[in-house]
């Protein structure tokens, strides 16, 4: 090879090497780990809105509208962390407020939990617990009515009346055949009672409420079964359900259960999965309603998002896309246009929470 091209060969060799002047990759940041906060004291880890890159200008429009809203308390945990807590009206870390149907959420934990033990179910009928005539309906339709059904709000008793005395349970059309909102659900309490031979608070308080710290009670209201409980430890359950059930290392619902009770459970209402709303389906029908509609039930929200949701907009929000779990509990927002569940709340309240990230 001549002198003149071993020349051109090296400059060439030299150009590449010099034309790379940047500096080495700096070690990745390893994923942040998700953080449970002890079962007891108060501590809980925070993260900075700056921190998450989000905007701290869409903090205080959020925090207004909450408080014109007549909220008591609000909190939004992104892997785990509290990056707000907020208390209004009164409100504060250590009051006790009312879930109302958000706790419906509660009821379907336990079930899934009473299964996973072999005390129960699902798919067995719910006579095999309490027993045959727990309804006045004639007995072969009483017969198809599965803890299944229940949960999933398609037993088929008649859903004008929020009395579940055996002469107030009628019938209105085979189980499986109709979705309606009704507050037979709570029949799922007595056969847990039944089946662990434990009362359903002893049952709930074992193994759900102490093992993930929570504090709270269950009490009477009319016919309902209501629980009570700070915004933190609703938070804490936010927290479990949004980690599938696992508390840290510890497995409190079986992930099967938690699939199937948090993803459409029937070919009737889309938008509903086992007492849980789920976001982000075709179409979805609503309580007290026959109705189907079309869309997205918070159009506002991500599309991944599945919702504990409560009379007076007591909310559960928890969206796995975005490591988020979101806690509202407060009066009524709209006092002219109360709800069972969903309300135009929450897709106004969406506008405002996407704000802060968008």
């Amino acid at each position: 090879m001549s002198k003149s091209i071993l020349l051109l060969v090296f400059a060439f060799f030299c150009i590449n090497c010099s034309s790379d002047t940047s500096e080495p990759d700096p070690t990745p940041t390893p994923a942040e780990t998700l953080y449970f906060p002890p079962i007891t004291g108060n501590n809980w880890e925070t993260k900075s809105i700056e921190s998450l890159g989000w905007k701290q200008t869409a903090v205080q429009p959020l925090l207004d509208y909450l408080e014109l809203k007549h909220s008591k308390g609000f909190i939004i945990l992104v892997n785990g962390r509290i990056v707000l807590e907020n208390y209004f009206n009164g409100h504060d870390a250590s009051t006790n407020w009312y879930w109302a149907s958000a706790g419906k959420t509660l009821t379907s934990t336990l079930t899934g939990i009473a299964q996973q033990e072999n005390l129960i179910s699902i798919n067995n009928k719910v006579s095999q617990y309490l027993g045959t005539g727990w309804t006045s309906v004639p007995l072969a339709k009483e017969n198809l009515i599965t803890c299944k059904h229940l949960l999933t709000m398609t037993s088929g008793l008649d859903d004008s009346t929020d009395d579940v005395s055996p002469s107030a349970l009628t019938y209105k059309a085979d189980a499986g055949t109709r979705w309606a909102y009704h507050n037979v659900y709570v029949k799922l309490q007595d056969v847990i009672a039944q089946a662990s031979g434990q009362s359903w608070s002893s049952y709930f308080n074992t193994k759900l409420r102490d093992k993930i710290g929570m504090n709270g009670a269950w009490f009477k209201l009319d016919n309902n079964i209501i629980y009570s409980s700070t915004t933190r430890s609703m938070a804490r359950f936010g927290l479990l359900i949004y980690n599938k059930g696992k508390w840290e290392n510890n497995i409190i619902l079986n992930e099967s259960y938690f699939n199937e009770a948090t993803n459409t459970s029937q070919d009737i209402n889309l938008g509903y999965g086992y007492l849980w709303w789920l976001n982000g389906k075709a179409s979805y029908h609503l309580p007290q309603s026959q109705l189907q509609f079309k869309g997205s039930l918070i159009p506002t929200a991500p599309n991944d998002m599945f919702m504990a949701l409560g009379k007076n907009d007591q909310k559960i929000y928890v969206i796995p896309s975005k490591k988020m779990v979101v806690i509202r509990m407060g009066d009524v927002a709209n006092p002219d246009n109360p709800t069972f569940a969903l309300s135009g709340f929450d897709e106004e309240l969406w506008s405002k929470i996407s704000a802060l990230y968008q």
